[in-house]
């Protein structure tokens, strides 16, 4: 039973993140139980994980959907990933080990070449290696309750779908942001690590709202 719960728990929040399961989309324990070759029971408990980490959202006599988001929904969570990841950046700058920042040194060079070059899928390429590169500053940090909650909030389909909205310059800010963390944590410096990553952050939040705002000005139009 465990372990189909995980089966699909993982599914499920995997087609949410990516994409799949769009926001609103009707998640119905039949389809998504006969998909994954699990029984109902252990798609129920996986969606109410879901729920509670407010991915899925249940109404009443109908079922679940795919949590959908509104203007306030992506400023809390901008708020939350500047206040969290901000703390983690200060932790790693202490805690991480000589390897974790040389795989964060490659993780950005990699990022910043491509943002650069434009090889083929390069906003795949960046989008790839920046999640690792977040995801390797919360192991780093130390705190493994920190890095749980940080992964709830950030990984969600919006987030890692930002970079299609990033013009040039934005991409090559948001790569040396990532270079200039890796020298504070080559300094061991926690302020700096932690002010820069803040700046990441909101600067994030600026080129979702600007996206935000031409789009909705184009479809006025």
């Amino acid at each position: 039973m465990a372990a189909a719960v995980e089966i699909a728990y993982d599914a499920i929040r995997s087609g949410i993140i990516s994409g799949d399961y769009p926001g609103g989309a009707h998640l119905k324990a039949a389809d998504v139980a006969a998909a994954l070759g699990v029984s109902r029971t252990p798609v129920r408990e996986a969606l109410r994980r879901l729920h509670a980490e407010g991915l899925v959202d249940f109404v009443a006599n109908r079922g679940a959907y795919v949590a959908a988001w509104n203007h306030t929904d992506v400023d809390e969570v901008f708020d939350l990933r500047a206040l969290l990841e901000s703390h983690a950046a200060f932790l790693a700058a202490r805690n991480a080990s000589a390897e974790q920042i040389a795989e964060l040194r490659a993780l950005a060079l990699h990022m910043e070449r491509a943002a650069r070059e434009k090889p083929p899928r390069y906003l795949e390429i960046i989008a790839d290696a920046n999640v690792r590169f977040h995801k390797l500053i919360r192991v780093a940090s130390g705190n493994k309750r920190l890095a749980s909650f940080i992964s709830i909030v950030v990984e969600r389909p919006l987030m890692l779908r930002t970079f299609n909205r990033y013009r040039d310059e934005e991409l090559l800010r948001s790569a040396a942001h990532h270079l200039e963390m890796v020298s504070a944590f080559d300094a061991r410096d926690g302020s700096w690590a932690a002010a820069v990553m803040r700046s990441h952050v909101l600067a994030a939040q600026h080129v979702y709202r600007a996206s935000h705002a031409a789009q909705a000005s184009g479809r006025a139009a």
